[in-house]
């Protein structure tokens, strides 16, 4: 039967009899247009006037708990792609866990500090010409509160809009009072157990925000900077193995070139360093860069090139080893220079180093030790001072001689001339072998995108590799090791490549920066001892009494306190003399807020995890480096281990031709047009298709093909409910009183369970949505719903057949449409009411239904994986006919198929095969095929050869058949004949 569902349309003459009342067509009021856009909210209203997320957790009360930990996103700004796309693979876990017989709990949260929000209110006081600085800091702290509590209220519309179900009404915030003392609370631990200190150290600086940054508020882009070649003069050589008490003459008075992007470092450059491994050499070069040079071999010729000297220029004269490096004193290429009342005059040693390579340069590294952390260790190792020339807005100190006051970023972010001066000053010393511009990828601020530098400054840190007599260490000892020991023993990376990303950042990263020279956050809540060193052992204030004071005084009146006259009095009071001690008024960075959510969230709240430990952490692959590894260290530093036991990682959203969206290329795709123009489960059923492993593509064509792909699936979900029409239990039919078609589909259901339900639980909602699609589309929709709409349409409501296809229709309505559900929660929640009207009902508070293993049926599913091969054959054949015009319709047909497999011929006789193949007739032979044939080179061993089917035209079911006309109803077949004197007609 090609259309039978058209039945009702065709032409009629008088003298045929119309049958179209008594063709049981689908019928359903569920529209085939969906106007998600416009419907959705309405059923956004409706879950929240049920409580749908309440009445499931009292539902699940004793269940197993499953519990995503939401990584809080800034208050700062509408969603973006990347927004949505997270949100929503969070909320295909959280709904599949909790259709999967979980109490899967989702508390929705918010990072309320930081820089991010700062920056807004600073932004609009240059706007309107006000000094952050003569603000009140609590009055600046609160304005930045109302910022944050304002988009705090936009998000969540946006993300409800989504689909995205969790507690909504009670979400957890960072700048909550409670929140703000657990964090200052687990700031203490830090400061309890010996692993927080206070060091001066380059760090990652912004001087346009004139605070440090973490590495995770750190982006890279293209940059073009200067790059110089400068020698500094060999002046003295200490003794070493080979020199026989005299000095190596012909290095006296040679130079040692470096080269370096940063111009603006060398004032504070304070030793050279060599690899000990690099071969050397001394080299003699002749015209107006005469001299004598040391350099790595493998460089050289790259120098001399820089320098612009011919090939004919430059000689090598001999090898210069390791020992006669380390002998050699050098001279800072500004020394005697005028004005620089002896600033200089200091002598530059020459320093072994594991971190010089020969891949660029010179194979001799500048070392300024308060500006870059390999000069820093370096440093450490040999004694050198440290230098304090840069302010924190970027300009050096005013009275540095010669170029005091000189910046090195300006406010706007723009270069300084600190760079061109040192340039012009090393040429006036003689003192520059080359010049040149380098474009490189180089450190901005993610949010005012400034260029950055390393700068030293006294900042507070957590030592993570310092032990730590905690009690705690079950895992090691210090916040490393537990760190290393959780990543590889007690953590499930999604995907596997997660745990080797973090696993080397984690080991080799440099202690943590806690402090932040800000105003908008938790504040650092300690007190240090007037007079005492860093290294003392009084240095800190470390009593429970005033830990206790402060974090009462923070749950009762937030973190402001900390900053209101009288504080530190009030709380040493009776402890220590206030008089001794000074305040810290630095805020912790924003990653160790965040990092600390699973103490207020996981282990503080009613719905939190029993063990304070989450199954799931789900972020982008940037938060290796970002909100993973901050929650890692920080957990590792007061609770001994990771506080998750999973972690899961999206790639990023990109155009349909694979580049990162901006808005200056007009490329970007915001949620709230996309779910204007088409409806939230679009955006979503997007998500689902894509490798959310990869970076992701979306645009306007990708969206089509998303809708198309939609529409698809609800057209078969729209059948279903038409096929469906009054079903009743009294109808059911048990599988063992079923047609093998239909116990094949029982089958299928079977596989699809099991793989639903393991896709979900290792979070392949590609593989679950595939698998999902092809079915509804391939099985169902071209197979088994093409073959059934004869005995739907057309057999007797009492039939076997007829009651075994509703009866397969029904069990796929409770499955498809809850399997779905997850992923597609509008629509389903459309479907399921279509079918199940009810005021208090909601396809989202049931579960997956169970599915019998009596269903599974391997031996059947053999059989009709044959039939389908053959089928495929036939209907090939059958669409010539078609196309040339030698038939409408294939149940004008009765083709002759030959088999040559006796088993795949036996298989075929076992089953109506005409009706599989929608045709009026079939004959079945093992006879060889004869040449006309028709073959289908993917189905070997069958033959088929086109015959007209005989007969005359049934006028309710269109088959042509031999005995229509000879019952009682006119131009009916026996079995509609049957079937209309059973109803009384």
């Amino acid at each position: 039967m090609t259309a039978p569902d058209t039945i009702a349309d065709a032409p009629r003459t008088d003298s045929t009899p119309d049958y179209r009342p008594t063709v049981f067509l689908p019928e359903t009021g569920f529209p085939m247009r969906a106007g998600l856009p416009q419907r959705e909210p309405e059923w956004l209203a409706r879950w929240e006037r049920l409580g749908v997320y309440d009445r499931l957790r009292t539902q699940a009360a004793g269940r197993a708990p499953f519990i995503l930990h939401d990584g809080p996103p800034y208050a700062n700004g509408h969603l973006h792609i990347g927004h949505a796309l997270n949100k929503v693979l969070k909320d295909f876990i959280v709904r599949s866990q909790q259709m999967m017989g979980r109490d899967a709990r989702y508390v929705p949260g918010w990072d309320c500090h930081g820089l991010p929000i700062e920056w807004k209110i600073e932004e609009d006081y240059r706007k309107r010409g006000q000094d952050k600085d003569e603000v009140d800091v609590v009055e600046f702290r609160q304005e930045c509160r109302r910022f944050a509590e304002g988009w705090v209220a936009i998000q969540r519309e946006e993300f409800k809009r989504l689909g995205i179900t969790g507690k909504w009404d009670d979400p957890y915030l960072t700048m909550d009072y409670h929140a703000e003392a657990v964090i200052a609370a687990e700031f203490m631990k830090l400061l309890m157990n010996g692993s927080l200190y206070q060091g001066s150290k380059p760090v990652m600086w912004s001087p346009v925000e004139q605070t440090a940054l973490a590495e995770a508020e750190v982006e890279y882009h293209d940059q073009t900077s200067h790059m110089i070649w400068v020698p500094f003069r060999v002046v003295s050589q200490h003794a070493f193995p080979g020199l026989d008490g005299c000095m190596t003459t012909d290095l006296l008075g040679a130079s040692v070139v470096i080269w370096t992007t940063t111009p603006w470092t060398i004032p504070q450059n304070r030793a050279v360093a060599f690899g000990p491994g690099i071969a050397y050499g001394l080299y003699e070069a002749s015209g107006d860069k005469a001299g004598h040079y040391l350099l790595a071999d493998a460089l050289a010729p790259e120098v001399f090139r820089a320098a612009k000297l011919e090939p004919e220029a430059w000689r090598r004269v001999r090898d210069v080893g390791a020992d006669e490096l380390a002998s050699l004193v050098l001279a800072h290429p500004y020394r005697g220079i005028e004005g620089g009342a002896g600033e200089w005059d200091h002598d530059v040693p020459m320093l072994p180093g594991d971190h010089v390579t020969e891949d660029a340069g010179t194979g001799f590294v500048h070392t300024a030790p308060s500006h870059g952390d390999d000069d820093y260790q370096l440093a450490l190792r040999h004694g050198l001072a440290m230098t304090h020339n840069v302010l924190p807005d970027g300009r050096y100190r005013a009275d540095l001689p010669v170029f005091g006051g000189q910046a090195i970023i300006q406010p706007d972010g723009k270069e300084g001339p600190a760079n061109v001066s040192n340039i012009k000053a090393l040429a006036a010393q003689s003192a520059l072998l080359a010049k040149g511009k380098l474009k490189h990828s180089y450190p901005h601020s993610w949010r005012s995108k400034a260029p950055l530098i390393y700068r030293n400054t006294p900042q507070w840190f957590a030592a993570i590799d310092k032990p730590l007599a905690d009690g705690l260490g079950a895992h090691g000892d210090t916040i490393r090791a537990r760190a290393l020991t959780s990543i590889d023993r007690l953590v499930d990376w999604t995907p596997p490549s997660g745990r080797n990303r973090i696993f080397s950042m984690v080991e080799n990263r440099p202690d943590w920066v806690l402090s932040r020279q800000r105003a908008w956050g938790v504040p650092l809540t300690c007190f240090t001892r007037r007079g005492a060193r860093p290294d003392d052992a009084d240095f800190l204030l470390r009593n429970e009494t005033v830990n206790a004071r402060i974090l009462a005084a923070f749950e009762q009146d937030g973190a402001d306190v900390w900053y209101q006259t009288g504080f530190k009095e009030r709380v040493l009071d009776g402890i220590v003399n206030p008089d001794d001690y000074d305040q810290v008024t630095d805020v912790l960075d924003v990653w160790f807020d965040s990092g600390s959510t699973h103490a207020f969230v996981l282990r503080d709240r009613a719905d939190g995890s029993p063990d304070g430990i989450a199954d799931l952490y789900l972020e982008g692959t940037d938060q290796h480096r970002g909100w993973f590894q901050s929650s890692l260290l920080q957990a590792c530093a007061t609770t001994g281990r990771a506080p998750y036991r999973g972690v899961l990682t999206h790639g990023f959203t990109l155009d349909e031709k694979g580049m990162k969206m901006s808005k200056s290329l007009g490329n970007t795709i915001v949620p709230a047009e996309v779910i204007g123009q088409y409806g939230a489960d679009i955006l979503r059923l997007w998500v689902a298709q894509a490798d959310y492993t990869a970076d992701q593509r979306i645009g306007p064509e990708i969206l089509k093909g998303t809708a198309d792909s939609y529409r698809r699936l609800r057209n078969t979900m729209r059948y279903m409910l038409g096929a469906l029409d009054g079903f009743s239990d009294a109808e059911r039919i048990e599988p063992a009183a079923m047609p093998e078609l239909d116990r094949w589909v029982l089958h299928r259901l079977a596989e699809l369970d099991a793989r639903v339900r393991s896709g979900y639980g290792a979070y392949d909602f590609q593989g679950v949505f595939r698998s999902l699609f092809d079915f509804a589309t391939v099985d169902l929709s071209a197979f088994y719903f093409d073959i059934r709409k004869d005995a739907l349409y057309c057999d007797d409501p009492a039939s076997p057949r007829r009651r075994a296809a509703r009866t397969v229709l029904d069990a796929l309505f409770a499955r498809l449409t809850t399997w779905l559900a997850p992923m597609l929660p509008f629509t389903t929640e459309d479907v399921w009411l279509a079918r199940h009207p009810s005021d208090e009902d909601s396809v989202h508070l049931h579960d997956f239904p169970a599915t019998p293993d009596e269903w599974f049926d391997d031996q059947l599913a053999a059989k009709w994986d044959a039939v389908r091969r053959v089928r495929r054959a036939v209907t090939a054949a059958l669409e010539l006919k078609r196309t040339d015009k030698t038939i409408g319709a294939s149940l004008e047909a009765a083709p002759v198929v030959h088999v040559e497999d006796a088993a795949t011929l036996a298989a075929l006789r076992s089953v109506d095969f005409a009706d599989v193949i929608i045709t009026s007739a079939v004959s079945l032979t093992a006879d060889p095929a004869p040449p006309e044939a028709f073959r289908l080179p993917e189905v070997p061993g069958i033959g088929v050869v086109f015959e007209q089917a005989a007969g005359q035209k049934c006028e309710r079911c269109w088959k042509i058949l031999p005995d229509v006309g000879e019952h009682p109803h006119p131009a009916t077949c026996a079995r509609c004949d049957a079937a209309l004197t059973r109803a009384g007609l």
